[in-house]
């Protein structure tokens, strides 16, 4: 007996130096990749200053109206607020709810708690401001599902060297708790429409408004979410905002992210000495960057979700919805998902947030478990949501047809049930004969953005290339075919379908990309040359 008890005390002593060891290498790794985030956030903010006249010189640089910013707040409007209501209410509960404790489960309904909306009253019917007719409140969604939103933010104001904010991105993250799906949504900034501090206003305004007026809930974010819930009528609960260096410092941290570009683009880009992109010192060349599969550091990315030469603010949006993908698809491959409660304090120095911890610890399970192909994607299209205007000081601005607008907003509450089942339907395999390299991969990305089961195959036979598109149906199918979508996300032709029934089939259709594949479908200009 005297034996086996020491050598129980033995075993035991070696299980406590072996745990102790192990939770010092997980101590030191966790604090390495701390100290590389810290690193790149420093370093990037350190060059800031001298990267401000390069940023203010490029045709990327935001346009500053002075005139068009109202710091007028009439006080009527302000004070008379009332809890929110309706289709569109508050979770809460009675107690305060636990940390999720295991990141296999998705949180429980009763375990999120969301911050209360305050809705300012109605101005009177039929008023007038800046030379239009201030809108009436629009329908609040119809949630059918416990929904929680964050507002992702971006603006320029740490290299324009303005101290009002504009918040030129805008893209509302929708989480459904209850079928672990998300939506996005991207406001163009132009928007014109009620900020509840009194007046009418750019959308990408009301946030520096909310800031410089102390606003009262919620500072900026407060303004924004009042102004978003007046206009559009969706409830957003948090904010998560990020600068420049903050942008480039994620994408650096994640060692680069893969897109899939299907619009060329065109615009000035910095020419620095000793292939310093950030200096300027010899000044800007126009940089090309043609239809293709790309690595992006954080410089060219932030080049990329910037740019608006040739192109307009929808598909800037749709790019910056292409680049959070991105961003969370690299993140989840290299395990980042799962160590973000040891990340959070640092995080936090290059990220503006008002998401508690104790939430973010509850959601983590479901974005842990989130796939891209759970993900759908929405935004504002010309002429259909929007009508370009020009106010009596002469700013070009957009307003927002109300149906569409309404019909859009719901689209983004709504479950993606139609997207999930097509993504479980018909494969699609796309293969290149353009001569160009990776078309196969924006063709496919491009469908799969769209709903579709599409995987990039590569080369298609021989290493030549065909003169033009085709599209085989092996699925023959006379009700129900998917054949007119994937022409219209391919921007194809109907004389390019080829029909060759076949049960013996590896896909249900053949995407073969020919050299006559014109990948840009978001009405972004043609380049000239």
């Amino acid at each position: 007996m005297r034996f086996i008890a020491r050598s129980l005390s033995c075993a035991l002593t070696w299980l406590l130096i072996c745990a102790v060891i192990g939770l010092g290498l997980a101590f030191l790794w966790t604090a390495s990749q701390i100290l590389t985030l810290d690193d790149s956030k420093r370093s990037l903010v350190a060059t800031a200053e001298a990267r401000r006249p390069a940023y203010r010189a490029t045709a990327t640089a935001m346009d500053i109206d002075q005139a068009g910013v109202s710091l007028r707040a009439e006080s009527a409007i302000v004070l008379l607020q009332q809890n929110s209501g309706g289709p569109t209410p508050a979770m809460s509960t009675s107690e305060p709810a636990p940390a999720a404790t295991s990141p296999a489960q998705t949180p429980a309904i009763e375990d999120i708690n969301l911050p209360q909306l305050l809705v300012p009253r109605t101005p009177p019917a039929g008023k007038w401001m800046s030379g239009t007719r201030v809108p009436s409140r629009a329908p609040e969604a119809h949630r059918a599902h416990r929904l929680v939103n964050v507002m992702l933010l971006g603006g320029d104001e740490q290299l324009s060297g303005e101290e009002f904010i504009r918040t030129d991105t805008m893209i509302v993250v929708s989480l459904n708790v209850e079928t672990g799906t998300v939506s996005m949504l991207s406001l163009p900034r132009d928007l014109f429409v009620y900020i509840p501090h009194g007046n009418m206003g750019r959308l990408n305004t009301a946030y520096g408004l909310g800031e410089k007026l102390n606003w009262d809930p919620g500072g900026g974010f407060g303004l924004l979410r009042q102004t978003i819930f007046y206009n559009f009528g969706i409830n957003v609960h948090y904010y998560a905002r990020v600068d420049f260096s903050g942008f480039e410092a994620i994408i650096d941290r994640l060692g680069g992210v893969d897109i899939a570009v299907d619009c060329a683009y065109r615009d000035y880009y910095p020419v620095g000495a000793d292939d310093d992109r950030r200096s300027a010192e010899n000044g800007y060349d126009l940089r090309t960057l043609p239809v293709g599969y790309y690595t992006f550091d954080g410089f060219d990315a932030l080049w990329y979700a910037r740019t608006r030469k040739y192109t307009d603010d929808f598909d800037r949006g749709r790019r910056h919805q292409q680049l959070v993908r991105a961003i969370w698809r690299k993140a989840r491959s290299l395990g980042l998902a799962t160590t973000l409660p040891q990340l959070w304090p640092e995080l936090m120095e290059v990220v503006d947030t008002d998401l508690p911890f104790e939430q973010m610890l509850r959601l983590l399970p479901l974005v842990i478990n989130l796939d891209l192909d759970d993900v759908q994607n929405h935004i504002f299209r010309k002429i259909y949501h929007t009508r370009n205007w020009m106010t009596p000081d002469g700013w070009s601005v957009l307003l927002p047809n109300p149906e569409a607008v309404t019909e859009l907003m719901q689209a983004l509450y709504t479950p993606p049930t139609r997207f999930q089942a097509r993504l479980a339907g018909p494969s699609i395999g796309v293969f290149n004969a353009s001569g160009e390299e990776n078309w196969d991969i924006v063709a496919s990305e491009r469908l799969r953005w769209g709903g579709y089961n599409a995987i990039a195959r590569g080369q298609f036979g021989a290493e030549e290339s065909y003169s033009s598109n085709m599209l085989i149906d092996h699925v023959a199918a006379e009700k129900g075919s998917i054949v007119p979508g994937l022409l219209r996300a391919l921007n194809m032709t109907e004389d390019q379908v080829s029909v060759q029934a076949s049960a013996d089939r590896e896909f249900d259709y053949t995407v073969v990309l020919g050299r006559d594949y014109k990948s840009c479908t978001f009405g972004v200009l043609p380049l000239d040359g």
